[in-house]
């Protein structure tokens, strides 16, 4: 009857020990989560968006040009 204690607690205790690292690693993860989707966007100037529409094909270099003199 003695070693059968003994046995029980030593699984125990491994099992302890797994739940533990299971437990300690889901809480770090979800804190490297929540800092991650918590980072701000950055913004697009109108500078941004003018070269992308220039990229785009959607204004020619004349209009690009003027209107980034309207903008700076």
């Amino acid at each position: 009857m003695y070693w059968y204690n003994w046995d029980f607690w030593f699984f125990h205790m491994w099992w302890f020990w797994i739940f533990n690292l299971i437990f300690y690693w889901l809480i770090i993860f979800a804190i490297i989560y929540f800092i991650n989707s918590r980072k701000v966007e950055k913004w697009e100037t109108a500078l941004d968006i003018l070269k992308k529409r220039y990229a785009k094909w959607e204004i020619t270099k004349d209009e690009f040009e003027e209107k980034k003199k309207d903008i700076t």
